[in-house]
């Protein structure tokens, strides 16, 4: 069964394998990567939606390596101990599917990608067959009120609004987020004057913080490849001057710290 919600008229979205048809005969097509798209043309005033292919491709590559497997399994530990048999777990910002595929191994249940870029969604829904993916913005989920038991959200915007009008009333919310040292021997080899990450803003009406979890290690990136795909990966790439990436590519290795934080929190009830 699907949790999807037309975009247009909100109805019920129901699947024949080639599209998603709502009652009022609103119809998205399924493509041949195995995605729907319903993301509304309104929904985004960017010609360039989400991650492109070079994003895409080095996060996978990168990912695939190992070095955020520390994170990959205290995210699936999380699941697991907080996710029942037969329930419906939306990843928002899913990408290339890494941690998708990881949750998907650790729970019984209805599974859902959602990314604002085809690109990476034509990775991850090849990857991963018995999911659903759909391109959709984080802030317009195409899901029915209170139809998700558990939304994971990794290093990726957070639409609380959203996010708990999808939650079931004892939903909960896992996120991974950057916290002040991740990756600063990367960003002291790019910049003369490097900066600490700040602290996510949370929102503390609609959700309740039950457990915080903090993840810092060194990761040794010992080939030149891995080093150009964990720059391409991060916002940095786009936002820093040639002559500053320059001195990165000159590097046969890094040693850098990631420093995570994994929360859960618990949707509060407004009554």
């Amino acid at each position: 069964m699907s949790c999807f919600m037309c975009p247009v008229c909100k109805g019920d979205l129901h699947s024949d394998g080639k599209a998603y048809t709502c009652e009022n005969n609103h119809s998205f097509d399924i493509s041949k990567d195995g995605y729907v798209n319903l993301l509304m043309s309104q929904q985004s005033s960017f010609k360039r939606h989400g991650d492109d292919k070079l994003m895409v491709r080095s996060r996978r590559d990168f990912l695939n390596k190992g070095y955020y497997k520390a994170l990959c399994d205290a995210l699936c530990d999380c699941v697991k101990a907080n996710v029942k048999s037969n329930s419906v777990v939306i990843d928002v910002g899913c990408g290339e599917g890494y941690y998708t595929n990881a949750v998907r191994n650790s729970f019984e249940g209805q599974l859902f990608g959602i990314d604002i870029s085809k690109d990476a969604l034509r990775f991850a829904s090849k990857a991963i067959k018995n999911a659903g993916f759909s391109v959709a913005s984080a802030f317009s989920l195409p899901f029915k009120n209170e139809s998700a038991d558990c939304i994971i959200n990794i290093f990726a915007p957070s639409a609380y609004e959203d996010f708990y009008r999808v939650l079931k009333s004892d939903g909960f919310l896992i996120k991974a987020v950057p916290l002040e040292n991740h990756l600063w021997d990367l960003k002291c080899a790019l910049y003369d004057e490097p900066y600490k990450n700040k602290p996510e803003k949370r929102n503390d009406e609609l959700f309740e913080l039950v457990s915080f979890n903090e993840l810092e290690y060194k990761i040794n990136v010992a080939d030149k490849d891995d080093i150009l795909n964990l720059f391409r990966m991060t916002p940095y790439y786009y936002k820093t001057g040639k002559a500053e990436a320059e001195r990165l590519l000159k590097l046969d290795s890094l040693e850098t710290t990631v420093h995570f934080g994994l929360e859960i929190y618990k949707k509060r009830s407004l009554l």
